[in-house]
């Protein structure tokens, strides 16, 4: 097919993890169990939070803030997969692929940053405990959040004009189940140099720096936490920081794997089954890691009417599968 430019393009087609027809009611299954059990959980801590006065503190405000990014971040590329599986069509215009690229970007940026800052936060609670509740002040706590917003924005602007004064061929074939960046740039016909340049920038500033942070604050805490005397205090502090570091290792080493072997050659198939792990398995664990290790946050669902017996249904069925 001749390349044209954007404004000739017609579609493009996400082939979406398999093009086996007997597997894809499997994946409709599977995918639509993850989506509604990463809304309704996260769905649950934001309620267990706002509801509960004594979850009115910083640690827990960014646990609600990232609880919705995450339903957003998931909301942005597993209904459009499942719609194309149910009407067995591959099809999503341009615009389509470009707003979708442009949402996943905000919501998975602000997913990074709010990470970090909430390393921050556990760096300042067990470093610095005195002056905790001073540093950590509600005016803080709402504009760190509101500047990783804006600088999700920024970023997924940056990329998605950068994207626009690409040209690419009419139909265009994307080997994955939604328009990530790094796969809609390697499709393109024109010279894609500066894209990547910007991409790779990004992942400095966005992935790189913001791991490093987590890792230098988080080897400051377990400096922190071998100096205290009492056993059940190094058990607490640590119990609280584990929830967090299992959830930044999986996200960032995923992600970052993505993105940062995008250059080599690799397979598609692979490159797909890894995104998956940071934009669906990540946000569907993130309720359960948070809460089953969390006697605040069980305490607050208990609270809840009828939420304590769906909770606990879904964890039943958790704990049977293979």
């Amino acid at each position: 097919m001749e390349a044209d430019n954007d404004t000739g393009i017609s579609q493009f087609l996400l082939l979406g993890l398999s093009e086996e027809p007997e597997l894809q009611p499997i994946i409709f299954g599977l995918f639509l169990c993850m989506y509604l059990i990463t809304v309704l959980g996260n769905l649950l801590i934001i309620l267990a939070v706002s509801s509960d006065s004594h979850l009115h503190t910083p640690m827990y405000f960014f646990l609600a803030s990232l609880s919705f990014a995450d339903i957003c971040f998931t909301s942005t590329t597993i209904p459009k997969m499942l719609w194309n599986i149910q009407t067995q069509s591959q099809v999503i215009t341009y615009a389509g692929c470009l707003t979708q690229m442009y949402f996943f970007l905000v919501f998975g940026a602000w997913d990074d940053v709010l990470l970090t800052v909430m390393a921050y936060d556990r760096f300042v609670a067990i470093c610095h405990p005195l002056h905790y509740t001073v540093i950590m002040n509600p005016r803080l706590c709402g504009l760190l959040v509101l500047v990783s917003w804006v600088i999700s924005v920024l970023n997924s602007l940056l990329q998605s004009l950068m994207v626009l004064r690409l040209s690419f061929r009419t139909k265009v074939e994307i080997p994955h189940f939604f328009c990530e960046l790094n796969q809609v740039v390697g499709q393109a016909c024109s010279d894609t140099f500066l894209n990547d340049m910007v991409m790779y920038f990004v992942i400095v500033l966005l992935g790189v720096a913001p791991l490093a942070g987590i890792l230098y604050s988080y080897s400051k805490i377990v400096f922190s936490v071998c100096r205290i005397s009492s056993a059940q205090s190094k058990y607490k502090a640590f119990s609280t920081c584990a929830s967090h570091l299992s959830v930044v290792s999986l996200f960032f080493c995923t992600s970052l794997g993505v993105y940062l072997s995008s250059a080599a050659p690799q397979s598609s198939h692979s490159s797909a089954v890894a995104s998956v792990m940071y934009t669906v398995v990540t946000p569907m664990l993130n309720p359960f890691i948070y809460s089953l290790r969390n006697r605040d946050i069980k305490r607050a669902l208990k609270r809840i009417t009828g939420v304590p017996v769906m909770y606990g249904a879904i964890v039943l069925r958790l704990k049977r599968c293979p």
